[in-house]
This record gives C-alpha cells, sequence and structure tokens, in this order.
C-alpha cells in the first residue's frame, strides 16, 4: 500500500477537481499518440491516424481521453488502493487487448506535460512530485504483463 501525505492528498483532489476533462483528457492522449506513434496500434478501429492535424480532430481520441480521465476519478477516491480499483480494467488491457504495460507510462508522462501547460506557475515542483507520484501508482495498477 502506498503512503500519501495530506499535501499529496489534497494536490491530486485539487488537481483533478480543476481539470477540464474534455479538453485535458484529448489533447493528452492525443499528444501520446502523435509524439509515440506505435502506440496507435491500439487504436486502429479509430480511423486514420496519419499525422497531427487528424489525431487532434478525431471524435473518438476526444471521446477516449475522456474516458480515460473520468477513469482515473476512481483511482483519486480510491487513493488507499487503487490496486483494487484498477483490477479489472489491468486484466481487460492486459489479457484482451494487449496493450504494453510501458503505454501507459507514456500516457501518464503526455498528461503531466498537458497539466503542466494548464496550470502554469502553480504547477510547483512539489505539485508535480504529488502528480506524477499518483500516476505512478495507477500506471503500476495498469500495467500486468500481458502474454
Amino acid at each position: 500500500m502506498v503512503e500519501w501525505t495530506d499535501f499529496e492528498r489534497a494536490t491530486i483532489q485539487d488537481i483533478f477537481a480543476k481539470m477540464d476533462y474534455e479538453v485535458v483528457g484529448p489533447t493528452a492522449l492525443s499528444r501520446c499518440l502523435v509524439v509515440y506513434p506505435w502506440t496507435q496500434r491500439y487504436f486502429g478501429n479509430f480511423g486514420n491516424l496519419y499525422n497531427a492535424s487528424v489525431i487532434t480532430s478525431n471524435p473518438m481520441v476526444a471521446k477516449h481521453g475522456t474516458v480515460i480521465l473520468h477513469g482515473m476519478d476512481r483511482a483519486v477516491q480510491n487513493m488507499d488502493n487503487i490496486k483494487e480499483t484498477y483490477s479489472e480494467l489491468s486484466v481487460l488491457h492486459s489479457e484482451k487487448l494487449h496493450v504494453d504495460p510501458d503505454n501507459f507510462r507514456l500516457l501518464s508522462d503526455c498528461l503531466t506535460i498537458v497539466v503542466a501547460a494548464k496550470w502554469g506557475r502553480d504547477f510547483t515542483g512539489e505539485v508535480q512530485a504529488a502528480f506524477q507520484k499518483f500516476l505512478a501508482v495507477v500506471v503500476s495498477s495498469l500495467g500486468r504483463q500481458y502474454h
């Protein structure tokens, strides 16, 4: 179990309370698909993702980015038991969808960049440390090795 300080808990709650899910989620997922094009292989049913303009304007990418962020609400609400919270989702992504666990880390890096850009100077080193600790726990909870 992860130990959270009062500052970390408050910071994570604050970040998600202020987050515009319909902007941040699509922006983070789009960035991930553009910067790490090999991650596109999991989204073949989203149509042609051949360049950044097409990716950022794709409504299926936007919708899934929003779904991802809303899925993170579960972790925010269950910070003391994130691994169990995501056990079924982990099985789905690893055993059925065969998602490379490293892709969750890549997406979390893109999410950190997007949140930092939105928060500006308020995204201090301490805030970033708390956010990245939270994302690392989420990533490790989702990132089972697939067969």
